[in-house]
């Protein structure tokens, strides 16, 4: 069954300008934190692949030290990050390594030495949405991905060690979901991980230190992430595309019902608290670039929201006033982000202006409720969950198709239930929508989120729009969503890296970019 949540999906609430190489880096940061007993004295980041390429580009620098300063993705002294370092006495290096073929598009090595000359190395992965993964603590192999509370103990390879650690978490009555050990060699260093159902107490971390031949124990929980244990399970999981339409055509609901469903029974009444803050922020994030433009982190964009939205205004829009403040809001969104501006990744942050745009120009114009409004977005979110479990929701991965073609899929999917579609017909709507976008490659201008980012924003909105019309007037392909993510699955895979968010190929490589001179800007 499919365990993320719809927050996953929209989410997490995180300082642009990308919830891959900004919002993940971060988490990454704040991880090999974790490990360490007393302030930062030095960091040390080495870059890999996608990261190394545009790691400037994309804020990952000020995210990196974001995250070894203790900051949440959401907090807005992210931007600010190297002088809040300075501050505080830290000193860093940021390595770029280049490409390894090897390793994850977004992949980095942490290294941080403590005031106390105490220090730890990471390697982790960025791998879409905000979400990690940790592969290696001083250079041993562990595989974390930081979705549960997880306890890292330090030891000897001694015989009866790990029985110790898990009977002082059992009298505790700590429930341990997954447990892993890892080693150099017998008898040398190891790492106990146990990921557990509930943060682990004080006391308890306290008696698992002072057993012998214990070195260390770290308590890792990150921010923004959505607690679902093994054992807790919903009438309404669902793993594929038919799966979740079976479940709208017996209960006779829509997708974003399903999903509402579900993450209640998971998740409890916090579902209600969260899907608001969702909403209230994307409100924010269309309105309010319109009222106060800011030019980009690059320089390259700024002020587009509210210049198409004066000449919409006084101009007739071909595709009428909610298409035009539909592009606007988009481009609104692209413009916050890349001010490193809190904004909801939806599923990404370089595709963050598709669902909101779509959805809350479609609300304000018709007058729609928040109820119905709120099932669009519970909609939205169960077609990226879809797409993030059968092929990818990372640029780094899988182009642009992945990210403005997820969201657009989203967006149509939502569109159409708000309209008072069924599901079948809300899938409709997201298959068209990913048949159009299909092998779009992810090529950032000078590795900025800003260029072609803002305006394919836009026209994934254009797309969603289009597509949710045609399947609501009976218009569909003959093939299920099911089997359209597997071919963007491949298509993605096929995609050479020069494509996938490294700035080294299509729009990134036209000579007048390469000059460093964009034209028209």
């Amino acid at each position: 069954m499919i365990t993320s949540s719809a927050f996953d999906i929209l989410g997490p609430v995180m300082v642009g300008p990308s919830s891959s190489h900004t919002a993940g880096a971060l988490r990454l940061a704040r991880f090999a934190l974790s490990l360490l007993k007393a302030p930062v004295k030095h960091a040390a980041f080495t870059l890999y692949n996608s990261f190394s390429q545009t790691y400037q580009g994309h804020g990952t620098d000020r995210a990196l030290l974001g995250g070894i300063l203790g900051f949440s993705p959401a907090d807005p002294r992210v931007a600010k990050s190297p002088e809040f370092a300075k501050e505080s006495g830290i000193t860093w290096e940021f390595i770029p390594a280049g490409d390894n073929a090897s390793l994850h598009p977004n992949t980095i090595d942490i290294t941080l030495t403590a005031v106390n000359d105490v220090s730890v190395s990471i390697r982790g992965e960025s791998v879409g949405g905000g979400r990690i993964h940790v592969s290696s603590i001083d250079g041993i192999t562990v595989n974390i991905d930081g979705k549960l509370p997880t306890l890292i103990v330090v030891h000897y390879d001694i015989p009866g060690m790990l029985a110790l650690m898990t009977q002082a978490l059992g009298n505790a009555q700590v429930n341990i979901a997954f447990m892993s050990s890892y080693r150099t060699e017998p008898g040398q260093l190891a790492y106990a991980v146990f990921e557990t159902d509930s943060l682990v107490p004080e006391f308890v971390i306290n008696k698992i230190e002072h057993i012998e031949h214990v070195l260390g124990v770290h308590s890792v929980q990150l921010e923004g992430t959505n607690i679902r244990t093994p054992s807790n399970t919903s009438a309404y999981d669902f793993d594929t595309a038919q799966d979740l339409l079976d479940l709208c055509e017996t209960y006779k609901v829509s997708i974003g019902e399903i999903i509402a469903r579900r993450e209640h029974e998971l998740f409890g009444p916090v579902t209600d608290t969260r899907i608001a803050e969702v909403l209230d922020v994307m409100r924010k994030e269309v309105h309010e670039p319109l009222e106060t433009p800011l030019r980009s982190l690059g320089g390259f964009i700024g002020g587009e929201a509210r210049r198409f939205s004066d000449w919409q205004q006084s101009n007739n829009a071909l595709g009428g006033t909610m298409l035009a403040k539909a592009c606007t809001y988009a481009l609104a969104v692209l413009e916050r982000s890349a001010t490193m501006g809190v904004i909801v990744a939806a599923p990404t942050a370089g595709s963050s202006g598709v669902v909101p745009g779509s959805l809350l120009s479609c609300a304000e114009e018709l007058n729609l409720s928040d109820e119905v409004l709120t099932e669009g977005l519970y909609t939205a979110a169960g077609i990226g969950m879809l797409c993030e479990r059968w092929a990818s929701i990372s640029g780094a991965e899988g182009g642009c198709q992945a990210e403005v073609g997820t969201a657009s899929a989203m967006a149509a999917a939502a569109l159409a239930t708000m309209m008072g579609e069924d599901a079948k017909t809300s899938f409709c709507a997201a298959e068209i929508t990913i048949a159009n976008m299909l092998g779009l490659v992810c090529d950032p201008v000078q590795g900025l989120v800003e260029i072609p980012c803002q305006i394919r924003n836009a026209a994934g909105v254009a797309n969603a729009f289009t597509a949710c019309d045609l399947a609501r007037a009976n218009i569909s392909l003959p093939i299920p969503f099911d089997e359209i993510l597997s071919t963007m699955a491949q298509v993605g895979k096929a995609m050479p890296s020069t494509l996938r968010e490294t700035a080294q190929g299509g729009l990134a490589t036209c000579p007048s970019v390469c000059k460093g001179c964009l034209l028209g800007v």
